[in-house]
């Protein structure tokens, strides 16, 4: 049976078919944890200490030996797209209650959903569309994408814009995996080599830990919030990537256009965050949706709007086949 190979042809879905599998767990059986408890108790409640796991073999993948270059063009996204997502937050605020959108086109749509979609570059997305449309340095330059995983940057948006207030203690927690691995990672190469072989591995074990605290009547319900919310990050990230890429970068844009994505491991931001701020707990499974929705439509579109920019604007020669078969497999990250 090849079903990885299934699992591959769905944008995202390394991470996003275990969380729809979580998901009918706890629509249809919402009691299963309880009911048989130990260890697949633990598998489906186990978000944050499968995450904190992930988080620190993420930290360990960063090597800060990279060239000069690569480090210029990794920093370009990562400010620029923390820049974004908290200026953008900031205007949302005037907006949008703390509460979120109740009734409407755009119900369940909330600063909390917002932030943690516009905040987060899917590095692996980035760095497979870049290979084929972009230098070795660009397709590298997701080295420091790997900062924004996880809820640090969410909080500090979150916290700046005046949404949340967090206790120190709980930036130091929030951090504190990654930094370890990163040490370590920087270390020992062959410490980053073991750490790093599980980032993927990981990735449908904290993904189905999050779909089973997702009910999918709430999925439906978030549709077009949701893709109204992908399009958004495209838009409203793309266009300042884009500038920043060839202004700062020394690139032609399409490096900007290929980050102008939510990762996958966004989802995970909202159920982080509501654990520390009891005032989010409710948005929880709404935001989660809705950023599943964003990372999933960003995983089509972008690759697409990234091949369509390199043949108009780049030095890229296309070969000859079908246009479809030049967007990359999945984005496992």
């Amino acid at each position: 049976m090849n079903i990885k190979k299934a699992v591959d042809r769905v944008p995202g879905g390394l991470m996003l078919v275990p969380l729809l599998l979580g998901a009918v767990v706890h629509t249809f059986a919402p009691k299963a944890g309880a009911y048989f408890g130990s260890f697949t108790n633990g598998l489906i409640t186990g978000t944050v200490p499968i995450l904190s796991v992930w988080f620190f073999c993420m930290g360990a993948t960063i090597d800060l030996r990279a060239t000069g270059t690569v480090l210029r063009k990794s920093g370009t996204i990562v400010v620029t797209k923390a820049l974004i997502a908290w200026l953008v937050t900031l205007v949302c605020t005037h907006f949008i209650p703390d509460e979120g959108i109740k009734t409407g086109l755009f119900a369940g749509l909330s600063i909390l959903a917002i932030t943690a979609a516009m905040d987060m570059t899917n590095g692996g997305l980035y760095a497979a569309v870049m290979q084929q449309y972009g230098t070795k340095e660009e397709a590298g330059a997701f080295v420091l994408t790997s900062i924004e995983s996880g809820p640090l940057i969410s909080m500090l948006i979150l916290g700046a814009t005046g949404v949340a207030s967090f206790d120190g203690r709980l930036f130091v927690g929030a951090v504190l995996p990654f930094v370890i691995g990163f040490v370590l990672g920087n270390l020992d190469k062959q410490l980053r080599e073991l750490f790093g072989s599980c980032v993927v591995a990981l990735i449908p074990f904290f993904g189905f830990a999050l779909g089973c605290g997702i009910d999918l009547t709430v999925v439906f319900k978030s549709g077009l919030p949701g893709v109204f919310l992908g399009l958004a990050v495209i838009v409203v990230t793309g266009i300042p990537l884009i500038l920043a890429d060839k202004v700062i970068g020394g690139g032609n844009g399409a490096a900007g256009l290929a980050a102008s994505s939510t990762a996958g491991a966004a989802v995970a931001n909202p159920a982080i965050i509501g654990e520390m701020i009891p005032k989010f707990k409710p948005l929880v499974p709404a935001a989660t949706a809705l950023v599943a929705t964003s990372c999933l439509i960003t995983a089509i579109l972008v690759p697409i709007l990234t091949a369509m920019w390199a043949r108009r604007f780049g030095n890229y020669q296309a070969p000859q086949e079908d246009m479809a078969t030049a967007v990359p497999a999945i984005v496992h990250h």
